[in-house]
């Protein structure tokens, strides 16, 4: 094998953080799913404030329409609704207690740029100092409960948020079943790093490898058998939960598709099509989770919300609050928590978006305090200075 067909067959294996042991027995049965909405989603077509005259001022041509109105939003609490797109999925989450939203909610970073915005979440750092991009905030949870039944990332690289000491796995799960390198390959590249301090993670990356495609050959044939597309966001969110529910405690994945400048469409059209992919696979998950459900939260953010108003294209650009998503079986949902105001001309930031009024960092801390029960100690080298938000949801 020469060295550019290493390159490109350590590049199709599954990838580990920096030097690290892996994670022990895991000190509580919790399990977490953060799923990160990559390009800025446009929040406030997905949680409605439906009693804003100026919402519907601002949006004349993609606002949603009030609740009973033809394919009108669904009415959440007299304040805010949501988009019709998740009436079959989310909705009833919400209506059945395990599904919670936060809006205003969202990191200080006005930068509104994707990439700045995107490293200042996943790295869970205060903002003003230096950065350590080699310190992620899920790395450092893993970290902090020795947890592990292993934390995995459900990506094709391990993505900044579980850089760290710990030692994490990653793969991405659309395409397990087309390896890039087989097991003649594998041997000779574990070969290579044998009597290295690299024997040990590349040994364990392809074992994460075989030991993923094992458990997902069967559901892939079925799958085949059944004509069920492999694309999509609600195979992967089914596969993502037959691993979670008996292997692993900390979960990470993305989803693109959200960066909506031209044609984005209201209650029908490009966003409402992402929100029915979206929804169809968390409740996929949930229901895959079976038993395991009522021990998970799972967290839904994205890097910022985009501007309240329109703009010529009929889309929306980038902009500054957002709102998160909490589901889970055993939390306390049927709620629109956190800190709120309403929404007019007078309160949007910068006279263009929706406020941050609850700080990231904050309302995560708190729901992982509670989640995991971490001491002061734990959540201190989690995220270093923070106060912690409790919101009443777990």
């Amino acid at each position: 094998m020469n060295r550019r067909d290493l390159l490109k067959a350590l590049a199709a294996a599954p990838l580990l953080s920096h030097a690290g042991s892996l994670l022990a027995a895991p000190a509580t049965n919790a399990k977490l799913l953060f799923v990160f909405l990559r390009g800025g989603y446009d929040a406030n077509n997905l949680l409605v404030p439906i009693g804003s005259d100026f919402y519907y001022a601002s949006r004349p041509n993609i606002a949603i329409a009030k609740p009973g109105a033809d394919n009108g939003a669904l009415a959440l609490n007299a304040d805010w609704a949501l988009h019709p797109a998740l009436r079959e999925t989310i909705y009833p989450m919400f209506t059945g207690g395990e599904a919670a939203f936060i809006p205003f909610a969202g990191t200080t970073d006005l930068t509104r740029s994707h990439f700045e915005t995107q490293d200042s979440i996943e790295l869970g750092q205060e903002l003003g100092g230096r950065r350590d991009f080699r310190s992620g905030f899920l790395n450092r949870l893993a970290q902090s409960l020795n947890s592990g039944k292993h934390a995995i990332s459900f990506t094709d690289q391990l993505p900044l948020i579980f850089q760290g000491d710990v030692q994490v796995p990653n793969m991405g799960l659309r395409s397990v079943g087309k390896s890039g390198i087989d097991a003649r390959q594998s041997q000779l590249i574990a070969a290579m790093y044998k009597g290295t301090p690299l024997q040990q993670p590349v040994s364990a990356g392809f074992a994460v490898r075989e030991d993923v495609t094992k458990e997902l050959t069967g559901e892939m044939q079925a799958a085949n058998r059944n004509a069920i597309s492999t694309k999509g966001f609600e195979l992967e969110a089914q596969r993502i939960a037959r691993l979670m529910k008996d292997k692993y405690n900390l979960g990470f994945v993305d989803v693109g598709g959200w960066d909506t400048h031209v044609g984005q469409g209201g209650a029908n059209g490009y966003l409402a099509g992402r929100f029915d992919e979206l929804g169809r696979g968390l409740a996929a998950f949930s229901q895959e989770m079976g038993s395991e459900w009522r021990n998970t939260v799972v967290v839904v953010v994205s890097e910022f919300g985009r501007t309240f108003r329109e703009n010529g294209n009929r889309g929306t650009d980038h902009g500054h609050g957002s709102v998160f998503w909490v589901l889970g079986g055993g939390i306390k949902g049927k709620q629109v928590a956190g800190e709120q105001v309403a929404m007019s001309q007078a309160t949007l930031f910068q006279n263009r978006d929706m406020p941050v009024l609850n700080e990231y960092r904050a309302v995560l801390g708190g729901l992982l305090r509670r989640t995991f029960g971490l001491t002061p100690a734990q959540l201190e080298h989690v995220f270093a200075g923070v106060k912690p938000v409790e919101l009443g949801l777990v």
